[in-house]
């Protein structure tokens, strides 16, 4: 047994020999600690609290975060683009690690410009096609026209333009006045018909009834208004002073509708458009501006507003209306008007809905008149209407009611009496 025992030192040296493997193995790591330890593989992030919210206040700062330090950045423009320098521009430093790439060669992406091949558009194609002005002498008429003007218009006023140096409420016209009847749209909107198709009440009618009884029949007009076919030759024979058209809807009128309107305007008449629907960019309101352009001399006028000078409001049955009467539900558009020969009103339109204002007739002592016929019905007020005129219909009060009459009274003399010193000036055309 003691033979086979063997030194200390020997079994030692076999020991490390068996765990050679293990020590170069550690040795190695101890080498690639020291050497790598302390290289950061990693930047992190600084960790950012959280938006903290109190009552009170929007949002509340931690205050144990600190403001970064501001550092200063000179920028220098480009001197390509301009010689000025932006200095002194604070700057805060970004607590995020930069992304960098191994290749900093810029890309050189563009895209192509379009601006070549953009159509251009030429504001002459938009315009209507030039029409022919008639000859006037500046803003009087030409001999032709005045006559023409002259044998339409003789009839409205008793006495002719002899009668112009009397007192305007001493004078006497006589005319008849006529709805509208044209293709398309609601043209009946502000009155009421018999089956056969006559207009038996509503806006017209009660305007011209009321103005004939408040003027003791020196202003004299049928009350009872006929619709008018404006396709048809009846317009010549008639001779209005002014034709009357309403409705809520779109419409556009005929060739033949055109023809008959601008060769009316064109001796001495006069169109008055009145929208159903108050206001402006209504269907009617859209479609009668643009229609009515096509009647008169020159359709690239624009729509004038009348001022508070013009002869309705001065040379006025009633002196006292010295601005335009409030409408329905209290709409006050002024008055617009197209520009005719001599530069008198072809075209003539209010937006405030007096149609339906006088669909409230009132009577002689001022009060809404509320009579009704042997069949029972409203003669003077829409019975339906009344019954809703704290809900839809507003402004419908006596004192409101009288005012649009006799505005619209001051419209009418103007329109029966708007030719007469034009025609006194024309040479060999006066008395």
């Amino acid at each position: 047994m003691q033979a086979n025992r063997q030194p200390f030192s020997t079994k030692l040296i076999e020991y490390f020999s068996k765990a050679q493997f293990f020590t170069v193995s550690a040795l190695l790591h101890a080498v690639l600690i020291l050497l790598l330890g302390g290289t950061v593989l990693v930047q992190n992030l600084k960790d950012i609290p959280d938006f903290t919210s109190e009552a009170g206040t929007l949002v509340n700062a931690d205050p144990t975060v600190e403001r970064p330090p501001e550092e200063t950045v000179t920028l220098k423009t480009d001197t390509s683009l301009a010689n000025t320098e932006v200095a002194n521009v604070a700057m805060a430093p970004s607590t995020i690690a930069a992304l960098t790439t191994t290749n900093p060669t810029p890309s050189s992406f563009s895209m192509p410009s379009t601006a070549s091949t953009m159509p251009v558009m030429k504001s002459d194609t938009l315009k209507a096609p030039a029409q022919p002005k008639a000859p006037t002498t500046g803003t009087g008429l030409s001999k032709d026209i005045a006559k023409k003007i002259s044998n339409f218009t003789a009839g409205w006023a008793v006495g002719g333009t002899a009668s112009m140096s009397k007192p305007l409420k001493s004078r006497e016209f006589v005319f008849t006045a006529y709805l509208a009847k044209y293709q398309g749209g609601d043209w009946d909107s502000t009155v009421r018909l018999e089956p056969d198709g006559r207009v038996w009440a509503g806006s017209l009618p009660n305007l011209l009834y009321i103005i004939t009884k408040l003027s003791k029949k020196k202003i004299n007009a049928g009350p009872q208004v006929q619709p008018l076919d404006l396709s048809s030759d009846e317009i010549f024979v008639k001779k209005p002073p002014f034709i009357w058209f309403t409705g809520h809807r779109d419409f556009k009128l005929t060739d033949k509708e055109v023809e008959n309107l601008g060769e009316y305007l064109r001796r001495g008449g006069c169109i008055w458009g009145d929208s159903s629907l108050p206001g402006q960019r209504s269907r009617f309101d859209i479609a009668f501006r643009r229609e009515m352009l096509r009647l008169v001399p020159d359709p690239n006028q624009p729509w004038k507003e009348l001022p508070a000078t013009h002869p309705i409001f001065t040379h006025a049955w009633y002196s006292e209306v010295k601005a335009v009467a409030p409408g329905v539900n209290f709409y006050d558009e002024p008055i617009y008007a197209l520009m005719g020969y001599g530069g008198e009103i072809a075209v003539l339109y209010t937006a405030n809905d007096y149609g339906d204002m006088w669909q409230f007739g009132i009577d002689e002592k001022g009060d809404i008149d509320l009579s009704r016929d042997e069949k029972k019905r409203m003669v003077a007020v829409n019975e339906e209407m009344w019954y809703r005129r704290n809900l839809y219909y507003r402004n419908i009060e006596p004192k409101a009611l009288f005012d649009t009459y006799k505005f619209g009274t001051n419209i009418i003399i103007h329109l029966l009496t708007r030719w007469e010193e034009k025609l006194r000036n024309v040479p060999q055309m006066g008395n």
